[in-house]
């Protein structure tokens, strides 16, 4: 066992820790223990730490270090010779789980390929909190993260996502959610499901079920708080245009007095589909003007 005097036994051990997301009550009593007996806790604000040890009336014997995004790649070095020394580093980011979307990940990976034991306390997690309580698919989903901040590579990320069959699981700051959401609902289509879940498990908490369209016209009303977004996956068959409507849309055009090629080529594209495909579509089903 690890002890604080500079004498060490045993061999070291990297503990992922999961901090409440909202409600100090909702830790194990084994986050307590660890606290309270590890030689080094590597904290995301170790001001935040600091509070929830208070709040638990935990007393942290050990060192206390920061350990975010910034230093991560700097700090998890110095970490993984603390382990070697055969000491228990704890990591804790300021809410849910370490590695998921907060710092974790670069030493977990140090400490594995090193040989050393990792294992986790487990705890709150906002991604299968949101899940539970979005009322969406939940047998198989994906995990997003954050999306991109640039509305360019947002979009075309989302593309790349319009296929995906699973629920998808999304962080994002109050700040962009309005801009995400519009995004998805071009991407994903308006009325494709999905839930807002705001301030989970806080006082304040808030869940917004609906379209994307919809949550995106709500959302634009300045939303704050920590967000977690769920959103449905694709159903096979959604979204794909009725044929027959575009041939009549094409044949409304033509009646207008719009060439048939540029009229194909317009409902074509809005239609998202080859203009080759409904040209011979139109051209088997609508008569020759």
């Amino acid at each position: 066992m690890p002890c604080h005097n500079g004498q060490v036994t045993g061999d070291g051990r990297l503990v992922l820790a999961g901090a409440p997301i909202g409600q100090a009550g909702d830790v194990s009593p084994r986050l307590r223990e660890v606290l309270e007996s590890a030689d080094v806790v590597a904290a995301e604000d170790t001001r935040r730490l600091r509070r929830l040890a208070t709040e638990l009336g935990v007393e942290i014997e050990g060192r206390v270090v920061s350990y975010y995004d910034q230093n991560e790649a700097a700090r998890a070095k110095e970490l993984l010779e603390t382990l070697k020394e055969g000491r228990t580093v704890v990591v804790i980011t300021d809410a849910g789980m370490p590695g998921v979307s907060d710092p974790g990940y670069r030493l977990t990976r140090l400490a594995i390929d090193e040989g050393i034991t990792v294992t986790a306390l487990p705890g709150p997690s906002a991604v299968t909190t949101a899940l539970a309580v979005s009322g969406l698919a939940s047998d198989r989903f994906c995990f997003e993260g954050f999306p991109p901040r640039k509305p360019g590579e947002r979009a075309r990320r989302l593309a790349s996502l319009a296929a995906e069959e699973r629920t998808m699981v999304f962080f994002e700051s109050p700040r962009r959610l309005a801009s995400s959401l519009a995004a998805m609902a071009e991407a994903f289509g308006p009325d494709r499901q999905a839930a807002v879940c705001r301030e989970l498990t806080k006082t304040y908490e808030e869940i917004r079920r609906g379209g994307l369209g919809e949550l995106a016209e709500w959302a634009a009303k300045d939303v704050k708080g920590e967000i977690t977004l769920v959103v449905a996956g694709y159903a096979p068959g959604e979204g794909e245009p009725d044929l027959d409507e575009l041939v009549a849309e094409v044949d409304r055009r033509v009646a207008e007095g719009v060439q048939r090629r540029l009229a194909v080529a317009e409902v074509a594209k809005q239609a998202g589909i080859p203009k080759r495909e409904l040209y011979d579509l139109v051209h088997r089903r609508s008569p020759t003007p």
